[in-house]
């Protein structure tokens, strides 16, 4: 199976805000570029799955539209790690020691008192096993670079723990409107 996996374009959103399961907007000008980019190589009338969030969701239906594939399927296992009290807030308003607290346990901790690491990898997982027990030969995922690095993480074929401590110490590199294929 080949899976293109398709991070949203740029939210409406101050540089430096932690977001998470927020759901934020994406200016339509920023969608139509990156759905301009993506057309010209993402493969047509394929599945195509996205986080149910805003900035995934209408990037995933007008991908629908354009490469005349099935409405998209909404699923929330690949919607991004909900930060609890942090969402919305600045990354340098959160207090050291909670960003302490969360590097100790990169896989246990609650930011925010919202999703640890390990849950999110525990739905993502369930998603990529999923989606390669349903066998379409290609499928695209709009989806967010947290999910996209877990999902990159569980070709490894660690253990949950090791899969979700592999994808939480990846350097974030993933731009927006950036598309990865992993063959599964």
């Amino acid at each position: 199976m080949r899976l293109y996996l398709v991070r949203h374009p740029q939210p409406l959103i101050a540089p430096g805000i932690c977001y998470g399961r927020t759901d934020v907007a994406v200016s339509p000008q920023e969608r139509a570029l990156a759905l301009h980019a993506l057309t010209t190589t993402l493969p047509k009338s394929i599945p195509v799955y996205s986080s149910p969030l805003l900035r995934c969701s209408e990037l995933a239906a007008d991908l629908a539209v354009a490469l005349d594939c099935a409405p998209p399927i909404l699923d929330p296992r690949v919607a991004e790690m909900d930060f609890g009290t942090w969402e919305m807030r600045g990354w340098d308003d959160i207090p050291r020691p909670d960003i302490d607290a969360w590097t100790a346990d990169l896989a246990g901790y609650r930011p925010g008192g919202g999703e640890n690491v390990l849950e999110v990898t525990r739905r993502v997982r369930a998603f990529h096993d999923d989606l390669l027990r349903s066998g379409p030969a290609c499928a695209i995922a709009v989806c967010h670079a947290g999910t996209i690095r877990l999902l990159l993480a569980c070709q490894r074929g660690l253990p949950l723990v090791d899969t979700a401590l592999c994808a939480a110490r990846a350097p974030h590199k993933i731009a927006y409107g950036e598309v990865l294929v992993l063959d599964c």
